[in-house]
Parts: structure tokens; C-alpha cells; sequence
């Protein structure tokens, strides 16, 4: 469970980013990409094409330095999104090569905690400027190569939920904007709550009058992302809302509803965001008692996983339920 405490002072520095942050978007595409990783349905074409391009430009090899710095699922550093970015890339990678060693030892130490680091970043560990300038170089390769040709789909996706949040904070204030956020993120005043997999343990984060930013990602899936290193300026990324591609199928929809059923197959379709009964009962204008059956007859048919996550239980789906929905069996 993530939880983000806020003071009065807190909620009066709310601010919420305006376009995407390039390095995050670098690194969350990274995780979408990793070789272990099925890959949100969201993401899906993008993923093949991502990878196609990665060959015939060569580029495997920043994508390999990175993923030792980016893992599939846990910790990486924080170097890597430096609040700079904000401004732009090119900003966000003078921060990048700019890292002092103290905090860059810090960082992988902290890594090394729950894996095995390769000998270059224990180089890296070390201050070596180096390797740091390889790593900013990767971080521009992967950004030229799979993010910036489809940069136009990433800001449409940001700007559509910015928009979504600035409405919500003409209606309701700063607040307003935050309890806007569910299911993803849900404010019950004065704390900012989210998910997080029980493995990784609860995390209290305590603005203490700093504020904080709201940043709307395309590349973010599932769980919102906050910086580990609490003296940093205080950000929160979240998923945008993605309209999927086989929702637009008309012979698609057909197809599932001819074999679950209407509120079934609209059920399934809903479970590309991962929600709790209630949550679900609530989009799909159902009961909660209509919307657990549904759930417990996709569970029974392996389509759907339910898990308990703090006070919630959750319905997501399964790899094969991801493969019915995209037609891939």
C-alpha cells in the first residue's frame, strides 16, 4: 500500500503536469519492452513496433544497459527521472550527466539490495562519468528510437487526462483534482492512497509542505510510481486512461459478446484496468452482487485472477484472458 500524507500546506502546492516527462516515458516504455514482461494490452502495438525498430537501428544494446538499470517490476534509481526533465529532454539528461557521486553510489547501493549488479554498474556505483555518459546516451538512443516517433500518441493520451484533472480542479480545488485520480489513486483527506503489490510492503511518503506533482504518463500501467529517495522534490506518476484497441472492433466486440454473453464480454473488456468489485460494478452500471458473479465465472474459466491488496480485492486479467480479449490465440 503507497500512502502520501499531506498538510494544508501540501494541498495548496498540488501542481499538475502539463505535457509528458520524456524520461519517465524512457523508462516506463523500458519495463513495457522487458523480455519477461507480457505487456499491457494498451501497449500492444506499439510493443511489436518498438521492437522491430529497436533491431534495424541497432539499439538493442542501450536497451540492455538499461534494463540493468531498469527492472521489470521493483526499484530503479532515481537518477534516471531527474525533476529537471520537466523542461525537456535535453534538460533532463544534463541532469542525467550531472548525477554527483554520493548520490549515484547511494542509488545503486540501494539496487544492490535486492539484486546483482553487472561489473559496469558497479563502475557506475563508483563516480565513473563514463559509464554515466553511456547510460545518458542509451536514455537518448531509446527515447529517438521507440518514443519520439509515436510522440504525438503519447501527448494526446497526457493532454486528454490533464484536461480531466484541470476540470476537476475548477469543480472541487486541488482536491478536487486528487479525487479525480481513482481508481488508479484514491484521496481520502489528508492521505493520497494507491495499491502497491504486497511484496513490496506499505510506503508512507510525508510531503511536509513541499507539495507535490502530478505527472500523467502513457507508458505507466497499473500502479502509480513515486521517487524512493524522500528528500527529492515530491512527484507522483500515474496511468492515463487508454480507450483499447479492440474496443473499437465492432466485429471484436461481437465476437466476445456471441461467446460470454453482453455483460460478460463488457466485464472482460473492463478488466484491461485492474478493479475492485465495487469499482467495476460502478463503471459497468452493475450491482456489486451482478458484478462478482461475472468475475467469478471468468475467474472459474482461467480469463480473470482475483487477489486480496489491503483492504481491497482486486479482479485483473490473465495472460489468457489478455489473448482473448486481443484475438492472439
Amino acid at each position: 500500500m503507497l500512502r502520501i500524507h499531506f498538510t494544508d500546506r501540501d494541498i495548496a502546492r498540488v501542481r499538475i503536469a502539463r505535457e509528458p516527462d520524456p524520461l519517465w516515458e524512457v523508462v516506463l516504455g523500458l519495463q513495457q519492452l522487458h523480455p519477461s514482461h507480457l505487456g499491457s494490452l494498451a501497449h500492444a502495438t506499439w510493443r511489436r513496433k518498438a521492437h522491430e525498430q529497436l533491431r534495424r537501428q541497432g539499439a538493442n544494446g542501450a536497451v540492455a544497459l538499461l534494463n540493468d538499470l531498469v527492472p521489470l517490476k521493483g526499484y530503479f534509481p532515481d537518477f534516471l527521472t531527474p525533476a529537471a526533465a520537466e523542461a525537456g529532454l535535453d534538460e533532463g539528461l544534463a541532469a542525467v550527466a550531472a548525477t554527483p557521486r554520493a548520490q549515484l553510489s547511494a542509488e545503486l547501493a540501494y539496487a544492490a539490495r535486492t539484486r546483482a549488479l553487472p561489473s559496469r554498474l558497479r563502475r557506475l556505483a563508483h563516480g565513473d562519468r563514463a559509464t554515466l555518459e553511456q547510460v545518458g546516451a542509451a536514455l537518448r538512443a531509446v527515447h529517438d528510437t521507440v518514443v519520439r516517433p509515436g510522440w504525438a500518441m503519447v501527448s494526446d493520451h497526457v493532454t486528454a487526462d490533464v484536461a480531466v484533472r484541470l476540470r476537476a480542479f475548477a469543480d472541487g480545488g486541488a482536491e478536487g483534482a486528487l479525487a479525480s485520480l481513482r481508481p488508479v489513486l484514491r484521496w481520502e483527506p489528508p492521505v493520497l492512497w494507491a495499491d502497491y503489490p504486497s511484496r513490496y510492503g506499505d510506503l508512507d511518503v510525508h510531503l511536509d509542505g513541499r507539495g507535490l506533482r502530478l505527472v500523467p504518463s502513457f507508458f505507466c500501467w497499473g500502479t502509480p510510481v513515486v521517487l524512493a529517495d524522500p528528500t527529492l522534490p515530491p512527484v507522483v506518476v500515474y496511468p492515463v486512461r487508454h480507450p483499447s484497441e479492440f474496443l473499437t472492433r465492432a466485429d471484436r466486440r461481437d465476437t466476445l459478446a456471441a461467446l460470454l454473453g453482453g455483460t460478460r464480454s463488457r466485464v472482460l473488456s473492463a478488466l484491461v484496468s485492474p478493479s475492485s468489485t465495487r469499482e467495476l460494478a460502478s463503471r459497468l452500471a452493475l450491482s456489486p452482487s451482478s458484478a462478482s458473479e461475472h468475475t467469478g465465472i471468468l475467474r472459474n474459466a482461467g480469463l480473470v485472477s482475483t487477489s486480496r491488496e489491503g483492504q481491497r480485492v482486486v479482479h485483473r486479467l490473465t495472460a489468457l484472458g489478455e489473448a482473448v480479449l486481443t484475438g492472439e490465440l
